[in-house]
């Protein structure tokens, strides 16, 4: 089975925004390998996520994409899931509609 790919700017409009509120948005700063990523979130706090096993193979991440990140109930200074990841288009959405801020 192929990657699944983008044909149109229809599947683009299914864009998932942070449901509770223990998640937010983040940035990737670096790759640390495997499945750790050092993200800076929202509330300007550096954790070390982890991509979840349903996005493991299915979404390629690289640094300074914007994410969802979940932080744990028992590390949530230092440690979180990554939920999802926002391709280009999306970005510049959520940047016009005001869901994250124009310098993030």
């Amino acid at each position: 089975m192929g990657k699944r790919q983008v044909k149109n700017e229809s599947a683009l409009k299914e864009i998932r925004l942070p449901e509770t509120e223990e998640e937010m948005f983040g940035r990737i700063i670096k790759m640390m390998g495997g499945e750790n990523l050092m993200v800076k979130c929202q509330d300007k706090v550096v954790r070390i996520g982890r991509i979840r096993g349903k996005l493991k193979r299915r979404v390629w991440m690289r640094e300074n994409d914007v994410v969802i990140i979940a932080p744990w109930e028992f590390g949530k200074v230092q440690k979180g899931d990554i939920l999802w990841r926002y391709t280009l288009p999306q970005v510049e959405w959520l940047k016009q509609n005001k869901h994250i801020p124009l310098d993030f």
